[in-house]
């Protein structure tokens, strides 16, 4: 009983998923950003920041080195209705479309949280 109990919360809940971006090469080195580079990304940010308002986004953040490599990334973790709804918010990221990073979309069970 209590496992149908909890099946029937899960199938209630909203799904997570998450991308990880990376940049592309060119953007490893702070001498290889552009002005649309550096606009491209404050639209990203802002564009995270909206869907954090919503609801969307739970978590977004990236490593911090210096100079960045191929090893570094940022992450945006999303709780949205389906599935196609999280890679539309993907596929619509700014920094997506401005080719300044590219993602790739999982999908996520969030296993802690700290209230």
């Amino acid at each position: 009983m209590l496992h149908n109990k909890l099946l029937i919360m899960d199938q209630n809940q909203k799904q997570k998923f998450c991308y990880v971006l990376r940049l592309f090469p060119e953007y490893f080195e702070l001498d290889g950003w552009t002005n649309e580079a550096s606009k491209i990304v404050g639209r990203h940010f802002n564009y995270l920041k909206k869907l954090t308002d919503e609801g969307n986004v739970i978590m977004a953040g990236r490593t911090l080195n210096e100079p960045m490599t191929e090893e570094d990334f940022g992450m945006v973790i999303l709780e949205t209705s389906t599935r196609e709804e999280a890679q539309n918010i993907m596929n619509n990221d700014p920094a997506v479309i401005g080719r300044v990073m590219h993602a790739k979309f999982y999908d996520f069970s969030l296993a802690l949280l700290r209230k």
